[in-house]
């Protein structure tokens, strides 16, 4: 379809999770994009790390308190795939919705900041893992990689991802934008940090959209008072677990498609009309003739890490041909 005709509603997702249970959360997940597509959705984004729920704890806790919680977290935490991959993959098929969902990954003995993309025919088209967690989080999370770094098709579109802070990172939004991302899905922790968080935010996605050209679907979590009192008895921490909310849709102009939501539970639902990405671009096309690529490129490591390479794939990184032949001894 020529892009000048294609128009997606999209929905972006504040709700409270379960911290009782991973289950508890995914239910609601399953939920929401019934929702989603009731009021005729075809992308849902959901927050940062929304399955089981973010650690909060590690925010308002010293490193030397959380062990309990943390291992808490281990058990609770998502396999990919899974059982939430299938749940959540066969609600993305029965509703037709490309669903961006956040979750707390975990991978042996290390949990993982992971951003999961499902097309609209449930079929898990990107897993990509937080580059480098923010502050606490590194108490958490381990470190992903550049293999993540990718704009994939969609039923909606060409659709990249960042979590939190690394919307910060120029040179990771720049890796999207010269893939030619149409949609970015954001996602946040929100109830955190206070409005102050909430603001940074605004000012983060609206730049993305500006100096991309594409649209912005950012979804940030919530935390009832009763699940900031269930989470620490001091009046003073919980002043902490409070604001830092602003799910919202951003146009390729940097305008608001919509009245964000900056506290409760809910959805902001907003149509994109795709024509204004050309609109924009044919102004400023910040990777393409705005650009300057013979002065200022990225260069980007896509290979996918791992503890251990084999003598073969070794060599074969190298460019040499692996050989058969003992070794010379000298």
């Amino acid at each position: 379809m020529n892009q000048a005709n294609r128009v997606v509603r999209a929905a972006a997702v504040q709700i409270a999770p379960s911290l009782d249970s991973a289950d508890g959360t995914v239910a609601k997940v399953c939920d929401a994009i019934a929702e989603a597509a009731s009021r005729g959705a075809q992308l849902a984004v959901f927050p940062e790390t929304f399955v089981p729920y973010y650690p909060y704890f590690s925010f308002i806790r010293p490193p030397f308190e959380q062990g309990p919680e943390h291992l808490l977290l281990y058990e609770r935490a998502v396999a990919v795939p899974g059982p939430v991959t299938h749940a959540v993959g066969a609600a993305a098929r029965r509703h037709g919705v490309v669903v961006v969902l956040g979750v707390n990954e975990r991978d042996h003995g290390s949990l993982y900041n992971t951003q999961l993309v499902f097309d609209a025919d449930g079929e898990l088209i990107l897993k990509r893992r937080k580059i480098t967690p923010t502050y606490h989080e590194r108490m958490v999370w381990g470190q992903g990689d550049a293999s993540g770094l990718k704009v994939v098709d969609s039923a909606v579109g060409r659709l990249g991802a960042l979590a939190c802070w690394e919307h910060y990172n120029p040179l990771a939004r720049y890796a999207l934008m010269a893939q030619h991302e149409e949609i970015h899905a954001a996602q946040f922790p929100g109830s955190m940090v206070g409005q102050v968080f909430a603001d940074q935010m605004e000012v983060t996605i609206r730049h993305h959209a500006l100096e991309s050209g594409c649209f912005v679907v950012n979804a940030t979590g919530w935390l009832t008072d009763a699940q900031v009192e269930a989470i620490t008895p001091d009046p003073e921490r919980r002043k902490a677990l409070r604001g830092g909310c602003f799910t919202a849709i951003v146009s390729p102009e940097g305008k608001l498609l919509a009245e964000p939501l900056r506290s409760g539970e809910g959805m902001v639902v907003a149509d994109l009309d795709l024509a204004l990405i050309t609109k924009r671009k044919r102004m400023m096309d910040s990777v393409g003739h705005y650009a300057r690529p013979e002065l200022l490129s990225l260069m980007i490591d896509p290979r996918q890490t791992s503890p251990m390479q084999s003598q073969v794939q070794a060599m074969e990184t190298r460019g040499a041909e692996p050989s058969s032949q003992p070794l010379e001894q000298p």
